[in-house]
């Protein structure tokens, strides 16, 4: 039983498509990382915006959607729960407008 538990297991590590998307996960594990550090400087710029115009700025508000999408989109191709991968790859993913506060 274990000889051919063995012999299915390196076919597994064989299969090229398993390794390629290996290395896109990698690439948006790295593409993750930016984005967070984008969606909080996004979110410091919206609170300093609120502080000094009275209300959120419209167009952060959509970008901060926006983002929020691609994580989204990220973390479900991470955890296999998609195939299709997120941007680049794909269209940036977008909001509707966001209602003024």
């Amino acid at each position: 039983m274990t000889e051919r538990i063995s012999d299915e297991s390196a076919e597994y590590y064989k299969d090229r498509s398993t390794w390629m998307r290996g290395l896109f996960m990698l690439l948006f594990i790295a593409l993750y990382q930016i984005a967070a550090v984008v969606i909080s400087a996004v979110a410091v710029l919206q609170f300093a915006w609120k502080l000094l115009a009275g209300a959120p700025n419209p167009r952060l508000l959509r970008f901060g959607e926006d983002l929020g999408r691609y994580f989204y989109q990220i973390m479900r191709f991470l955890t296999f729960n998609t195939e299709e991968k997120p941007f680049p790859f794909a269209d940036w993913p977008s909001a509707p407008p966001a209602p003024r506060p």
